[in-house]
């Protein structure tokens, strides 16, 4: 039963797969391959599952290859309109910058207008002192002068009822010439007596007139502080809050490092050291507290300009450039699948100047396995920045640069795949992303 059911499958095949032979011809013999009907089914199908394969394969190279070239478009755009947003955050920055430095001359002015209001108030108040002391001393020569003609005049009268009572040999005519010099020297008297009083009474008014333009004068003089003290709180208000705003967005509470700032800064004296007068044990004027307040102010924005210089805020690449990576996992240029990107990558021309972005010393400057020409920069609160494939490297190890000194050219050795340069920031020995502090800075530099 199978041996038939066999033979008629095989004459079926060879309807559509007569058997088939393939001679193979020498110099001494002939020989042949039989290609029964199997076979050439087997083949066929195995051609045509090849055939399929290298069909469906062709599709999905060239769907993969559309995709790819429609996510490299996509991150071409985006990329154009990162930049286009990144000059326009340079400018802002640049705008803020001069205003800032616009808002620390007029400070400087406004200060040395306070300082010679307070020398003029204390000269104004030594002078109202003095005047007081005068007028006290007038109205005393003033009461003894009285007191003294009230005395004469009534000397005068015990003298006049001495005479009346008189007897004896004194005539009419002697009385009379004695009457007669007596008037004459308490008239005498009383006359210079009202004229030193008239004089001191001039010199009470004179003075009082003095001592009321005085204080006019202290009235207005205060009232132009006032306006001084304000207009000074208002600026240091509007200059102090972005660079509060500036830290925190960096991931840093400004009051701890401003505590961290005056630990390496703890000299006394300069103009930034609180106001103080001899008050006799007083409590301070409302003058004297706001212009503590504003000095307060003012040295907390120096201690500012002391951390941004000692922080990663500036841009290590001030040439044309273009942002090509950022911080992050990404799929690795050399093929080792997705890796994290540490830093952020800025491509340029080759031997484009590369700068420090705070002040530091040189910790590493020479080559580095994938890094190739990398330059360390330590900086104060635990900061460290690194610049990667440099072409040159200009600084040495141990060396103290400031922010803004040219350290290295742009280039491309080590791991790289072309000229750029790559940034890093790490904190406390671990990476963070750069542009939080080139972002943080945008609104204050």
């Amino acid at each position: 039963m199978l041996n038939r059911l066999a033979y008629r499958i095989h004459l079926s095949l060879e309807r559509h797969f007569p058997e088939q032979r393939l001679f193979l011809k020498s110099d001494t013999e002939t020989r042949f391959i039989r290609l029964r009907p199997s076979t050439q089914i087997i083949a066929l199908a195995g051609g045509a599952l090849a055939l399929a394969w290298t069909i469906v394969a062709t599709a999905l190279i060239m769907m993969d290859s559309i995709g790819a070239g429609s996510a490299r478009e996509q991150s071409a755009r985006q990329q154009a309109m990162y930049e286009e947003r990144l000059n326009t955050l340079s400018a802002d920055r640049d705008l803020r910058a001069e205003e800032a430095v616009r808002a620390q001359d007029r400070f400087n002015i406004a200060l040395a207008q306070v300082s010679d209001m307070q020398e003029r108030l204390l000269a104004s108040e030594d002078r109202r002192r003095e005047l007081e002391t005068g007028i006290d001393a007038i109205q005393e020569t003033l009461r003894r002068t009285i007191k003294e003609r009230d005395e004469a005049r009534a000397e005068a009268d015990r003298m006049t009822l001495a005479l009346n009572e008189q007897s004896g040999g004194a005539t009419e005519m002697g009385r009379a010439r004695d009457t007669v010099a007596t008037l004459e020297y308490l008239t005498g008297a009383l006359g210079m007596a009202a004229e030193e009083r008239n004089a001191e009474i001039a010199e009470a008014e004179a003075a009082r007139a003095e001592v009321q333009a005085i204080a006019d004068a202290k009235a207005a003089l205060e009232m132009r502080n006032d306006a001084i003290f304000t207009k000074l709180e208002e600026a240091l208000t509007i200059s102090v809050e972005p660079l509060d705003n500036m830290f925190r967005e960096a991931g840093m509470e400004p009051e701890d490092l401003l505590d961290a700032v005056r630990d390496g800064y703890s000299g006394q004296g300069g103009p930034l050291t609180p106001i103080s007068f001899s008050t006799s044990g007083a409590a301070p004027s409302a003058e004297e507290l706001r212009a503590n307040a504003i000095l307060g102010s003012l040295d907390r924005m120096n201690m500012y300009r002391i951390a941004a210089f000692k922080l990663p805020f500036a841009m290590p690449v001030k040439d044309s450039f273009r942002w090509t990576s950022g911080f992050g996992y990404r799929r690795d240029p050399k093929g080792a699948g997705n890796r994290m990107h540490e830093g952020t990558d800025m491509a340029g021309a080759y031997g484009t100047p590369i700068y420090a972005t705070a002040d530091g010393t040189v910790v590493h400057a020479g080559w580095d396995n994938g890094y190739g020409r990398l330059v360390k920069i330590r900086h104060d609160f635990g900061i460290e920045t690194r610049y990667a494939h440099l072409s040159q490297v200009r600084v040495e190890v141990g060396q103290r640069v400031s922010r803004g000194d040219r350290i290295g050219d742009m280039g491309n050795s080590g791991r790289s795949t072309g000229t750029h340069l790559h940034y890093e920031v790490r904190l406390g020995g671990s990476a963070v992303n750069p542009m939080t502090f080139i972002k943080a800075a945008k609104n204050v530099f």
